[in-house]
């Protein structure tokens, strides 16, 4: 179910039925389900490029476009973007019975985690006042890098069998050059193609390999993790709301935009889709996420807000693919979230639905107030091996514990 229309459905139900209603819920699969527990891994909102060139020299045919805001932290575009979908979700959340309309939540009743990273810390920050606004809800994270055991976790991946792992996931390098030659034309065409200097005219030419990195995931390097930042970049230029001369140096259309992202799901294919890599690099969220299903005393609402490579990493742990907004599928957003849902049935049983959610790129750029008739993205999507045989998307929780508990005790035991 692609839900752009859930949020409208679900306060359009409690509008017709009363605030109390337990039964509102985003769409028909929702009739009779109470909701008890929501957990969302979200990726940080808009950021400037992490470094000063964003690639190589030689790979555009003019410098990129210039920041105000330091490299890699959370623009303050960023911040409202992330304040606007939490005030989304105060209404969304409380017309499904989750958390008060107004007012605050109960004390633990909302737990927020961020990475040390600052795009991740202030997203998390403004996304709780925009849940909560002047409820004072503290965003948890560690002190550095080095002492992140959740997003950034440094044990139980070996360099070399990662690697290998990654080397093995199809089609291959080799293949994605063929696969990709459309978009390699769309982005030499906005990286300023020159055939008199060779500006950006070469990337499709140019090799890409992978690198091991000492008890961490490999990390693509070459024309494939050029063109994934190249597109990165001028992606956030545009959610940015940079004037569209800015955008690409004036070249870059939406579509061009997002033909260029596939890169961007490319990389993370080969850095953490294999199931060696997905499922220890992600297990620290995924025990959170156990945690919140299941746990007696666990949070309504517990956000944790990390990276993009959190998400590709959790994806590949659950061997699940969804599609945000307007982006291609299995490409996580900036601001996105990849969420999990916990509902009662009237009979007493209890189900997991996992969802993803994000504002479109026209609601980002725009800072678009997001309401019941202009709501985030919203969709549910299939756990593979995680359904009941009347709702793909609905999983009892007792299968849910099964099989993120199954993989968690097996990474426990080698």
């Amino acid at each position: 179910m692609n839900v752009r229309s859930a949020g409208a459905a679900a306060l359009a139900s409690v509008a017709l039925l009363g605030s109390g209603t337990a039964q509102a819920a985003a769409g028909g699969a929702n009739e009779g389900l109470k909701l008890e527990r929501v957990v969302m891994m979200m990726r940080h909102g808009v950021r400037p490029p992490t470094k000063p060139v964003a690639t190589p020299k030689g790979t555009t045919a003019q410098p990129w476009s210039a920041w105000n805001t330091p490299y890699g932290e959370l623009t303050p575009h960023g911040a409202e973007g992330a304040r606007l979908m939490g005030a989304y979700y105060r209404t969304f959340l409380s017309a499904r019975g989750l958390l008060p309309g107004a007012g605050c939540a109960a004390s633990g009743d909302v737990v927020a985690k961020a990475s040390s990273k600052q795009r991740a810390i202030k997203t998390a920050e403004m996304f709780v006042e925009g849940l909560q606004p002047g409820c004072g809800v503290k965003v948890e994270r560690p002190d550095s890098e080095e002492t992140d055991t959740i997003f950034h976790p440094s044990e139980g991946i070996d360099g070399e069998v990662a690697l290998q792992a990654a080397l093995r996931q199809k089609p291959g390098l080799a293949a994605e050059y063929r696969r990709r030659a459309a978009d390699f034309a769309v982005l030499q065409r906005v990286l300023g193609c020159d055939p008199a200097t060779k500006a950006g005219c070469d990337l499709a030419g140019k090799p890409s390999h992978l690198q091991a990195n000492k008890n961490d995931t490999p990390e693509l390097e070459g024309a494939l993790s050029v063109a994934s930042t190249g597109g990165q970049t001028v992606l956030l230029e545009y959610l940015e709301g940079k004037p569209m001369n800015e955008v690409g140096w004036g070249r870059a259309s939406k579509a061009d935009i997002q033909a260029m992202l596939r890169f961007h799901v490319t990389k993370f294919h080969y850095e953490v889709g294999a199931p060696y890599v997905a499922e220890r690099y992600a297990a620290p969220v995924a025990e959170a996420i156990l945690d919140a299903m299941s746990g007696q005393q666990a949070a309504k609402l517990t956000m944790l807000v990390g990276h993009d490579t959190n998400i590709a990493a959790l994806r590949g742990f659950f061997r699940a693919h969804f599609t945000a907004a307007d982006y291609p599928q299995d490409d996580p957003p900036p601001g996105g979230a990849m969420g999990f849902e916990r509902v009662k049935a009237k009979d007493g049983k209890r189900y997991v639905r996992a969802f993803y959610t994000a504002q479109t790129m026209g609601q980002l750029r725009a800072l678009q107030p997001l309401t019941a008739s202009n709501p985030p993205s919203f969709s549910y999507f299939e756990i593979p091996g995680c359904r009941t045989a009347a709702e793909a998307t609905l999983c009892p929780l007792e299968t849910f514990q099964k099989i993120v508990g199954g993989k968690l005790k097996a990474l426990a035991r080698r």
